[in-house]
């Protein structure tokens, strides 16, 4: 059976949320809210947007920015983080991801990259893996965010892969409810062992061989 692959982005191939946290801290101190690392956890899977609101929450400010003035705060974020992408290289991949797109590559498996940043295809040449994917999701076609499975149908249909398919790798809860909610088997990545519902749990790429994954998604 024909097989391909889906791939969240940050996490999964590489971990930029450190980045995101500075960015978001710095306009948290703009605006008088803390953020620390455990609040950013609740950040982790989500979009720009949703992330934002959960910020604005935690500082009692939900209500006194209009959808334009969230919309620039949002921007103003990702001004920041985009100027911090510049130190980014393929250094900074994840342990196993390189060989096992390169493994995958070499089984004529297409992947197509899952992500709801819309920073994606920089962060993809940054890190020199972007000609490992066949697609990758315009997050601005998309009408919800993770754990709604649009995104995960959307990589599939990309592929031109039923659900049953494919195989999905994510980091975070909202990731695998969302690849469970679409009906794709769910791998797992996650050194702390706190992800639930998945089909396979690995601490990284790794502990992964393609050859043996395809062969259980076969059976």
């Amino acid at each position: 059976m024909m097989t391909g692959f889906i791939f969240d982005l940050d996490g999964v191939l590489t971990d930029t949320a450190q980045l995101h946290f500075e960015a978001w801290q710095a306009l948290g101190e703009k605006l008088g809210i803390s953020i620390d690392q455990t609040f950013n956890e609740q950040l982790k899977g989500i979009s720009r947007m949703d992330s934002l609101e959960k910020i604005l929450k935690r500082g009692g400010q939900a209500s006194d920015f209009t959808s334009e003035e969230k919309e620039q705060l949002a921007a103003e974020k990702n001004a920041h983080y985009v100027r911090l992408l510049e130190q980014l290289s393929p250094a900074d991949l994840l342990p196993g991801v390189q060989d096992f797109l390169k493994a995958a590559s070499a089984e004529k498996i297409p992947c197509s990259l899952a992500s709801a940043s819309k920073n994606a295809p920089i962060i993809l040449e940054k890190l020199a893996i972007a000609h490992f994917f066949d697609a990758v999701v315009d997050p601005t076609t998309l009408t919800k965010g993770k754990p709604d499975p649009e995104i995960f149908l959307k990589a599939a249909e990309a592929l031109g892969f039923e659900v049953h398919e494919v195989i999905g790798f994510e980091d975070a809860q909202a990731g695998i409810d969302g690849l469970k909610a679409a009906g794709i088997f769910a791998v797992g990545i996650d050194p702390r062992d706190k992800l639930k519902d998945v089909d396979r749990l690995v601490g990284s790429f790794e502990e992964l061989s393609v050859d043996a994954l395809v062969e259980e998604l076969d059976q």
